[in-house]
């Protein structure tokens, strides 16, 4: 990964002007439509322009949520302390280099304080970051960032596998690489004990 990148920290505002809710884009895709030599108003591609923004207000729909707003804790009654893994929560997200799709699965782990989160949180934190222009390894750590910092966890582990359509399609054109990025955060950060105990929970997960 670029050492140069600046990597957006989930408590910094973004600096959004509009929401995506807003985007205009029909216009740019009809004149993209025409510059390949396509007509716009040809019945199969009439409505394509529409059809476009809705998809792009949905795939980067989050750029309109929160993890601090959408987040609730609830007690750790039962003074829980070892590993709590959500796996296999499935994602698709766009690649912020050619703004094409890549998809897989996210598996974390993460050891709760006196607070424990709602087992949906987990999988909203993923929606919400993945719904964003990422590449994978920002998304590892914005996803373990943030449940460090709403979540109250004392430690999180995180593993992305992913196929992506910028490799698939163009580029090497290799239809099967999967790639994998790890993040370990708190009590997990250097300590391989608790590492492998995470890989060991996640180990029959699904495959991409």
């Amino acid at each position: 990964m670029n050492s140069n990148k600046t990597i957006v920290k989930p408590n910094t505002k973004l600096p959004i002007k509009v929401s995506t809710k807003n985007l205009d884009l029909q216009f740019a895709v009809r004149a993209f439509l025409k510059q390949i030599g396509e007509d716009p108003n040809r019945d199969g591609i009439k409505d394509t322009p529409k059809r476009f923004e809705e998809a792009i207000k949905c795939l980067l729909s989050g750029y309109d949520r929160s993890f601090e707003k959408e987040n609730r804790l609830f007690e750790n009654i039962s003074n829980y302390q070892d590993i709590i893994t959500l796996k296999n929560i499935d994602f698709f997200s766009m690649c912020e280099h050619h703004l094409l799709p890549f998809f897989g699965y996210a598996h974390i782990g993460y050891i709760p304080g006196e607070k424990v989160l709602g087992i949906s949180k987990l999988a909203r934190a993923v929606d919400i970051y993945a719904r964003r222009l990422q590449d994978q390894e920002t998304l590892g750590f914005q996803i373990a960032e943030t449940l460090m910092n709403y979540g109250k966890a004392k430690g999180v582990a995180i593993l992305i596998e992913a196929r992506h359509f910028c490799n698939i399609a163009r580029g090497t054109e290799k239809k099967t690489s999967i790639m994998s990025t790890c993040a370990y955060y708190g009590t997990f950060k250097g300590n391989s004990q608790l590492q492998q105990s995470f890989i060991e929970l996640i180990k029959h997960r699904e495959k991409i």
